[in-house]
């Protein structure tokens, strides 16, 4: 059995998760757009023989994803399809190596970033988060 203490220390550990994964979702969803562009990031996808439509999935995924995360609206929910994008970017970079300084950016933070975001699935949203009634009511335990 925890005591308050612990759980505290739990729910604010969650909290300091998914707020720093919710804001580096962001960034790169941003990047993709105001940098790369949304074309060039298509492009990039079908370079990679993937279809271009799984570039606006990968956008829309990282930044309404790390807009969710920050607020703590649908976490366990959400972290799914955001494994996933990271899962996609683990197989992207597989070929560049292990460190992601080498060219093209290797594989160990695609990797690192997934394992975080499963732990943010097996926590949950912990302190601060943006309870939305209707939402638990359908998401139930993955709210």
């Amino acid at each position: 059995m925890s005591t308050n203490s612990e759980t505290n220390s739990t729910d604010y550990a969650a909290f300091v998760l998914r707020v720093t994964s919710g804001v580096a979702f962001l960034a790169h969803g941003w990047l993709k757009v105001s940098v790369f562009t949304i074309p060039g990031t298509v492009a990039f996808f079908e370079s990679l023989g993937l279809p271009g439509f799984f570039a606006y999935l990968t956008i829309l995924a990282e930044l309404g994803g790390g807009l969710a995360l920050i607020l703590g609206v649908g976490v366990r929910a959400v972290s799914i399809p955001l494994i996933a994008v990271l899962l996609g970017s683990l197989w992207a970079h597989l070929g560049n190596g292990w460190t992601f300084s080498n060219s093209g950016g290797g594989w160990e933070f695609p990797l690192f970033w997934a394992l975080i975001q499963t732990v943010i699935l097996m926590l949950g949203a912990g302190a601060y988060a943006l309870r939305l009634p209707v939402l638990d009511r359908i998401l139930g335990k993955f709210a």
